[in-house]
């Protein structure tokens, strides 16, 4: 089941705030169980605290953030082709497993020419050689791997960067 893993950042009604900058954040297959996951490659961050730093940081800077995590294929999918036509500016994916797996949902997000920047807490190039591969880096604006929930962060940074020079 999808599930959002935090509250949208958004009144709703508030005109003003409706013409804030969006910016998504996908989590794929597994990163619910952050925190309890192998914390010697993944930390002990939970899924709910990245979601927090990231939600503080977002609204510090007057954008809305909205995360979603899903370990279906086709739910990332249609959330990537809902965000087009809700005004997401930019999104922020750490694909999991389906980075190594899935054509398709690279190609939702071109399809739906949103800009994002593909995460990693783990130096994918650091371990097994099938995941030295991601589907998803070719159209990425930018990759970040290898440093914990720091790498969220720092896509959050270049997403607002890119969304304020645009």
């Amino acid at each position: 089941m999808s599930k959002p893993t935090g509250n949208k950042s958004r009144s709703g009604n508030d005109t003003r705030e409706s013409r804030r900058a969006r910016v998504l954040v996908l989590h794929g297959p597994n990163l619910n169980l952050l925190g309890r996951r192998e914390p010697e490659i993944y930390g002990r961050a939970t899924l709910a605290d990245i979601h927090a730093t990231m939600e503080a940081r977002a609204l510090a800077r007057g954008v809305q953030i909205e995360s979603f995590q899903s370990n279906s294929e086709g739910e990332l999918i249609d959330r990537i082709q809902a965000a087009a036509t809700e005004g997401i500016e930019f999104i922020v994916i750490n694909p999991g497993a389906y980075s190594h797996t899935s054509i398709a949902i690279p190609d939702a997000l071109r399809g739906v020419a949103i800009p994002y920047i593909e995460v990693h807490i783990s130096n994918i190039h650091a371990r097994e050689a099938f995941r030295h591969h991601s589907h998803f880096s070719a159209s990425a604006t930018g990759v970040i791997c290898g440093l914990g929930i720091q790498g969220y962060e720092l896509a959050l940074d270049a997403a607002l960067a890119r969304i304020i020079q645009a």
